[in-house]
């Protein structure tokens, strides 16, 4: 999950940089486990390393978070690279 904070999300995290802990727990309450977390320069203020369970799941966390009006959010599915090559047909 890519993420951009807003206005007050910038505000908030000025004022309290523990709140990203916090939020992490959140997101770990709703099933999907925070394997690794970057911040970022440029576009992007976090790269956020999620495993949930599956699409619908994450579909509810970004939903989740973005509701509260402090950050927009973009989520990819990955593959595993193995996975993919055995999906076209090719050998590991």
């Amino acid at each position: 999950m890519l993420s951009t904070l807003g206005p007050e999300g910038m505000h908030t995290l000025r004022e309290h940089p523990a709140r990203l802990k916090e939020v992490n727990t959140e997101v770990e309450s709703m099933g999907v486990k925070v394997l690794e977390q970057f911040a970022v320069l440029g576009q992007y203020d976090f790269v956020n390393i999620l495993d949930a369970p599956d699409e619908s799941t994450m579909a509810k966390v970004a939903v989740m978070l973005g509701a509260r009006g402090t950050l927009k959010t973009l989520t990819m599915t990955v593959i595993p690279i193995d996975d993919f090559i055995t999906t076209l047909g090719g050998a590991t």
